[in-house]
């Protein structure tokens, strides 16, 4: 016989007994459901067992204090006048203007930083504390209007800060949100008084096409709407898309051709190394891909494909080419069971070309790990990459002798199979070689350029790129490096900022090595000990100055676009896709600045109202 359904509260039509007010110390809330008058917990349904066992666990001590009838009955009777005083008091605080610019603005940064639309009654009560039900009808058409107000007074920030550096840089990627609306995301990187800073400047529909001339028409339309000066903008960096960096009609070209000067234009540098990965023959690619999709289909699996899995996203590939590796005896035992059989599992050339794979993504992946993260100087990633391509002779060598001492995997399935195709090793390691090589160009020729804000004194100045700084003089640049070549007070100053990078490289060497990722975070940001450097250089070196804030400002991948663009996701996800563009993006500002939302003021009056401000 089938078992009917468990009822609900509503269809159980319990109701509060006021007789638990004074054996309990219970009241009912506007939702007829039980809250303590003691500590303010409110109980899921109107069971006497749930009351009562709160009680006698919570608040003996209460009722030790209180122990005859009439003692805890007055004791409560002061505890319930005390409640309503609260409530009226905060009614009157509520209908105040004062509540706009506080409760609301608490309520609004709680919701969003969460990701939840402003319906949600459950996050917006968390967002208080001991505050009536009814109350919060009366916020849900503020809290919108309220976010949209607090963007726009980041977004006031925002422009001041860019408008008063001394040059910026942008980074554009797109991507479709849950109804297929194409977002552009703009961000800008500047220097202000706080050092280095990455902010989405706006999240733009593209409500037609998506051709350069459109990404570019609405970028340039967004800079003059916000009344962004960009005659100080320095570079620009995107992915490798057509439509960004096509020769003729891409947006990095448009953008230059609209500006009328040329800038410093980079491709991610994380999308480059991604995109040379994809070197491998494709029959193994598609041997591991082919085989993994048949387990999950043969498993009844939610998906029917390895998730993230396409040409960019390679440290996601490798991370299910490792696990498959690690449990490739279990698939094997698991598929015959099912009376199912794969040849390729058994072919020893296929599986070593497979524990090739394995071994050399998870090198790519160490690479990738080093390149990703909110904040990292384009110089930083350059030189990641560098140092990855001096390992790969390394790595030839090693496989070229057999010895196979950096590919773990394939040195253990060497050792049981004694089968290793050297000639496929040796072509997959040249084919990586040249699509390194043929890769970051643009970062390449640069070197000396996002070299000088760390080590401005061992750089030939004929050597400097300074075509696209306005208000940089390159004969006046010279002259400074030359005057203070040879005063010690401030050579001593690079001196010690290499020191200090240096130190902080070792120390998050141990730190990784020691597996204390926390602890990294710590650790002094090399952005913030170049900006104090630079800080501390006297403006009569104004051109090296202005230099070297700018080269600080170059984005070195579009990492953080990826970022903004998971955050959309899980804002505007499916269960909120009537979310308004102008909703969407005040939403999308409060979740990914680093910009603080309230005034001390603001915060001051939040607190003496009796609100609950959770740091962020």
């Amino acid at each position: 016989m089938k078992k009917s359904p468990p009822k609900k509260f509503s269809e159980e039509k319990r109701q509060f007994i006021s007789a638990w007010t004074y054996l309990f110390a219970f009241t009912a809330n506007d939702a007829g459901l039980p809250v303590c008058l003691i500590c303010g917990e409110k109980i899921s349904n109107n069971k006497k067992c749930n009351v009562g066992r709160h009680f006698q666990n919570k608040h003996l001590a209460f009722a030790e204090k209180y122990p005859t009838e009439d003692e805890r009955k007055r004791a409560i009777s002061e505890l319930l006048r005390k409640a309503e005083e609260s409530k009226l008091s905060f009614k009157k605080w509520i209908s105040s203007p004062q509540s706009t610019s506080t409760a609301s603005c608490v309520a609004s940064l709680e919701i969003v930083k969460r990701g939840k639309p402003f319906t949600d009654g459950k996050y917006m009560k968390e967002s208080f504390i001991k505050i009536s039900e009814h109350l919060f009808s009366d916020f849900k058409n503020k809290q919108e209007i309220t976010a949209i107000k607090m963007a726009e007074n980041i977004s006031s920030k925002q422009i001041d800060d860019i408008n008063s550096a001394q040059a910026f840089s942008i980074a554009c990627d797109e991507s479709s949100d849950v109804n297929d609306v194409e977002q552009t995301a703009l961000l800008c990187r500047y220097v202000n008084c706080d050092g280095p800073q990455e902010e989405l400047t706006e999240l733009i529909p593209l409500k037609g096409e998506t051709r350069g001339q459109d990404i570019c028409e609405a970028v340039v339309s967004c800079l003059e709407a916000k009344g962004i000066n960009t005659t100080h903008l320095v570079s620009v960096s995107t992915d490798g898309a057509p439509s960004m960096r096509g020769a003729h009609k891409g947006f990095v070209n448009l953008l230059q051709k609209s500006l009328d000067r040329e800038l410093m234009a980079f491709h991610c540098i994380l999308h480059q190394e991604a995109l040379c990965a994809q070197t491998f023959p494709p029959n193994v690619e598609q041997l591991s891909h082919r085989q993994f999709c048949s387990l999950l289909e043969e498993v009844d699996n939610a998906y029917s494909d390895l998730l993230l899995h396409n040409k960019v996203r390679w440290l996601s590939r490798g991370e299910v080419l490792k696990h498959f590796a690690t449990y490739l005896e279990h698939v094997k035992t698991f598929l015959e069971s099912k009376g199912l059989h794969y040849p390729e599992l058994a072919d020893l050339n296929r599986l070593g070309k497979f524990y090739f794979m394995v071994d050399m993504t998870s090198h790519l992946n160490m690479l990738n790990k080093t390149l990703q993260g909110k904040g990292s100087m384009a110089l930083q990633m350059l030189e990641n990459v560098l140092a990855f391509e001096r390992k790969r002779p390394v790595f030839a060598r090693d496989a070229q002798k057999g010895t196979l001492s950096h590919f773990p995997s394939l040195r253990e399935f060497k050792k049981a199979n004694n089968h290793i195709n050297y000639d496929y090793l040796h072509r997959a390691i040249i084919a990586m070689q040249a699509a390194f090589g043929e890769r970051f160009s643009d970062f390449r020729k640069e070197k000396h350029t996002l070299s000088f804000p760390v080590t401005p004194l061992d750089i030939d100045p004929s050597l400097l790129n300074t075509v696209a700084f306005t208000g940089v003089s390159k004969p006046d640049l010279e002259i400074e490096l030359a005057d203070i070549a040879d005063k010690d007070l401030w050579v001593n100053k690079f001196k010690t900022l290499t020191a200090d990078l240096e130190e902080v490289a070792r120390q998050k060497a141990m730190l990784a090595k020691e597996h204390k990722w926390s602890d990294m975070e710590k650790l002094p940001h090399p952005n913030k000990l170049v900006f104090e450097t630079w800080s501390a250089i006297p403006d009569t070196y104004v051109n090296m100055k202005k230099y070297a804030f700018g080269v600080l400002s170059i984005f070195g991948s579009t990492y953080l676009c990826e970022q903004v663009f998971s955050s959309m996701n899980f804002i505007k996800s499916k269960h909120r896709s009537r979310l308004t563009d102008e909703s969407l993006q005040s939403c999308m500002k409060i979740k990914v600045t680093s910009y603080g939302v309230f005034t001390p003021n603001a915060i001051d009056a939040t607190r003496a109202s009796g609100l609950h401000v959770k740091s962020m």
